[in-house]
């Protein structure tokens, strides 16, 4: 109900008329994180999908060498849109917080603040990734045979990375809400459209590695005229109007307080992957092929837990605003519960068709056997991640990013570069190689989860008691 910040007035006019919010702070919790995650999920299989129609178009229409530099840059892309993810995320936060203590005002304030901050910095990364291209495929030791295709699609990727940052602030601002259906809508459509333009871009026109780049910038753009159509047709509290873009000093350094620790944490860790990368690079092109098949369906054991921790750091930033602790924690346990449910369902079957699977992307049999071996080493360890993301998902939602930045950085930069310093002298295998990182995931969910049992949930709420 309206606390003593909200008018009848402003209740009326900043409340949505669809229903497409949902206030998580009463009600069954299972069925809200569920709820919540479920139509976040699907969205997300789609994303993939249709990544995986990338790879799959070019690992058989084109070359070996244009499937190793479409599968192989995402650290570099990672780099950059990790760090306004982070950034981003914080907005997330603070709008939820926001939501769940019923104070509208604040959140159409975060909303204008961060779709024009997203605006300012979509022009300067667009800038930054096409001047970083060249010293990051040098760092990554990437093959010179595969350079030429590598800097095609980087370079269109990065001149159409605005779309992808505005979906992203867009579908974050909705999310934090309770609003995970519509960005499902539009993900889906955003895939369609992916799929039929590198079947177009690709067999009809014989684009090549530019004609999966090209399907990729239009898909997101179009997803992210979607959204922001949303923001500004809705009846609702997140109400986009183009002449209240504004930047709200308040509410930007909430923004920045919760958000630059997670947006270092995800910089530094997908800067750190390049060097991983080029671990992988030295054993040659088929096993930096087998690494891409393996990395599709590594994306897609990570969506459960990414969808429910993004479920958790909603409900417990709207409960946190609401000045419900408790009912946050309980939701946090109930996530854990669902997504190690979800991790074990999805990991028997990738080990039982790991080799099919690879070979649904490549089937040259060097890169099936490299695919297929990472996959039935490496699988097995994913249930250790749920701890990791479900609690750094809670503790964001809470508006702490500062604990989970530190440990994630301590465990996959710190720890996972120096294994693979010492184990790179060690022995001269991809597996041992590769399993650094199940050992950055033991070390960093052990660590969260002790600072989780530790922690006074409620303390870093955001929303002021006035």
């Amino acid at each position: 109900m309206p606390t003593k910040h909200t008018t009848s007035h402003h209740f009326h006019l900043l409340t949505p008329k669809r229903g497409k919010d949902v206030d998580m702070t009463h009600g069954n919790i299972t069925r809200h994180i569920i709820a919540f995650a479920f139509p976040l999920l699907i969205g997300n299989i789609f994303q993939q999908l249709y990544n995986m129609v990338d790879t799959w178009v070019v690992g058989n229409f084109v070359s070996n060498e244009a499937f190793s530099a479409v599968g192989t840059v995402g650290p570099i892309i990672n780099m950059l849109i990790g760090f306004f993810l982070g950034l981003s995320s914080g907005a997330s936060v603070v709008i939820s917080q926001y939501y769940g203590a019923h104070r509208y005002d604040e959140v159409e304030k975060t909303v204008h603040t961060a779709v024009l901050m997203t605006l300012i910095m979509g022009v300067a990364f667009t800038f930054l990734g096409l001047l970083f291209i060249p010293f990051a495929l040098q760092l990554m030791n990437t093959p010179a045979n595969v350079i030429p295709e590598s800097t095609a699609y980087l370079t269109i990727y990065f001149s159409g990375i605005m779309g992808l940052m505005l979906y992203n602030v867009g579908a974050g601002i909705l999310r934090a809400v309770g609003d995970s259906t519509r960005p499902f809508y539009y993900l889906l459509v955003c895939a369609v459209m992916n799929t039929v333009l590198d079947l177009v871009f690709v067999l009809v026109f014989r684009m090549g590695v530019k004609g999966v780049a090209l399907a990729t910038v239009f898909s997101q753009c179009t997803s992210a005229l979607l959204v922001m159509a949303a923001l500004l047709r809705t009846d609702s509290c997140m109400k986009l109007t183009i002449r209240k873009l504004h930047i709200h000093w308040d509410m930007l350094k909430k923004i920045i307080r919760v958000g630059i620790p997670a947006a270092i944490q995800m910089a530094i860790t997908a800067f750190s992957n390049i060097f991983v990368q080029s671990y992988i690079n030295y054993f040659g092109a088929d096993c930096m092929s087998g690494w891409t098949a393996y990395s599709k369906v590594d994306q897609i054991l990570f969506l459960p837990m990414q969808s429910i921790a993004l479920a958790a750091t909603t409900f417990v930033g709207q409960n946190l605003g609401s000045n419900q602790p408790e009912r946050a924690r309980k939701g946090v346990w109930r996530a854990i519960g669902l997504s190690v449910s979800a991790t074990v369902f999805l990991m028997i079957p990738v080990l039982l068709f790991a080799r099919p699977v690879v070979s649904f992307f490549n089937s040259k049999p060097e890169v099936i056997h490299y695919g297929a071996m990472l996959l039935r080493y490496m699988t097995p360890f994913y249930v250790l991640c749920c701890f990791n993301q479900i609690f750094a998902g809670a503790l964001r939602g809470a508006g702490n990013t500062k604990a989970p930045m530190l440990i994630m950085l301590g465990s996959f930069v710190l720890f996972r570069q120096a294994y693979l310093f010492a184990m790179s002298r060690i022995c001269n295998e991809i597996i041992p190689i590769a399993m650094s990182y199940p050992a950055g995931w033991l070390l960093c969910s052990s660590v969260t989860t002790v600072y989780f049992l530790k922690v006074k949930l409620g303390k870093t709420r955001l929303v002021e008691d006035e």
